[in-house]
């Protein structure tokens, strides 16, 4: 199967992204991570990668971007480049398990359910290329993760998911890739529960999307009622997972609510807006990932598959029109994107989350081809 212009644009995007930011950690053989900035601080001691900025969910979204790269692969008829990716994505969960002092467990289960997700696909990349031998290590991360996830699932305001091991905030970023993360593991009537709960605690009626979280303050409840685009992205994904009535309806009631809220308009269109840089640089293309999931569902109807496809076209459409280059001694000037659909490219120094917001958007538009 030959490859689409869609398909290059996210080729371009991995091929960018692994010059800026990917190599080896403190030069350590059979290691893959990402660096969180280009041009990298030179370590100021021995041992300084075990002292430097750690961001272990952004590691999680880089290896959801590299099964996307192995999925492309797959669909192109390119098996070779698919192996590639699968054993760099083997690397690489092993690469953020050694960075993060050898323990899955992190202090935030919103970390962990991330890990969750891109270790599940990955391990369905695998699947899907015939490796019949069961991956020890992805089995680990699934059980000691899984495990975490759940003991944070309490009766504490009612249900949900706690944020962190400080336990005094239940909130989406944690309960909505839990959910999703429960329910493609088959475990589907604790992650409805989740679900029901995310509706009854945490859904705007006013809206039509899912607000942050509830804190424990004092034996009070004070609800936080910042909208983020990803806590859409992981509730609609579980949604379309569970396939029943109720669930599309909310599904596509969900989208609806995206398109009407989450949006700005460029050149006549409507495209998702993004939150900025820092952890916000990922909120997009996550939500990103999950309608472009949803566009291609057969449970849902035209009109919110046709919304969600809308959606994320145009967005990678604008990210590509507006990208730059960028200098690299040696190697093939790599793509720097913008932060947000309409802005400029950015200057250095080069921050890894919106240019993996970018790959994951093109990779969620090729997807759609």
């Amino acid at each position: 199967m030959s490859t689409t212009p869609l398909d290059d644009r996210a080729a371009e995007a991995e091929r960018s992204v692994s010059v800026l930011f990917a190599g080896r950690l403190g030069r350590m053989p059979w290691t893959h991570l990402a660096q969180v900035v280009h041009p990298a601080p030179a370590p100021s001691r021995p041992f300084g990668w075990l002292r430097g900025e750690w961001h272990y969910w952004w590691q999680a979204h880089h290896l959801d971007a590299v099964v996307d790269a192995g999925l492309r692969a797959t669909r192109c008829g390119d098996v070779a480049a698919a192996e590639r990716h699968a054993r760099q994505g083997d690397r690489l969960l092993l690469t953020i398990r050694l960075r993060n002092r050898g323990r899955w467990v992190n202090d935030f289960y919103d970390d962990m359910a991330w890990l969750a997700l891109a270790s599940g696909r990955l391990a369905a990349l695998h699947d899907e290329l015939g490796h019949t031998r069961t991956r020890r290590r992805l089995r680990s991360a699934t059980r000691h993760l899984t495990a975490q996830l759940r003991s944070a699932h309490t009766d504490d305001v009612g249900g949900g998911l706690f944020w962190s091991r400080d336990r005094d905030f239940k909130n989406s970023p944690a309960t909505g890739p839990t959910a999703l993360h429960l329910a493609r593991v088959g475990e589907t009537d604790e992650a409805r529960e989740l679900v029901d709960w995310v509706y009854a605690r945490l859904w705007s009626e006013d809206s039509g999307l899912v607000l942050d979280g509830i804190r424990l303050r004092d034996g009070a409840e004070v609800l936080v009622s910042d909208i983020w685009s990803y806590n859409q992205g992981t509730v609609l994904s579980a949604l379309v997972t569970f396939g029943d009535d109720r669930s599309l309806e909310r599904a596509a009631a969900l989208i609806a609510a995206v398109d009407a809220r989450l949006t700005v308009e460029l050149d006549g269109v409507r495209v998702l807006r993004t939150h900025g840089g820092g952890d916000g640089g990922l909120f997009t293309g996550i939500l990103a990932r999950y309608l472009a999931l949803a566009a291609s569902s057969r449970r849902l109807d035209d009109g919110a598959s046709g919304t969600a496809r809308r959606l994320v076209l145009d967005t990678a459409d604008a990210l590509w029109r507006g990208r730059g280059t960028y200098p690299v001694a040696g190697r093939r000037d790599p793509s720097v994107f913008p932060t947000e659909p309409g802005g400029p490219p950015p200057a250095p120094p080069f921050e890894l989350s919106p240019q993996l917001q970018a790959w994951t958007l093109l990779e969620a538009a090729a997807t759609l081809r």
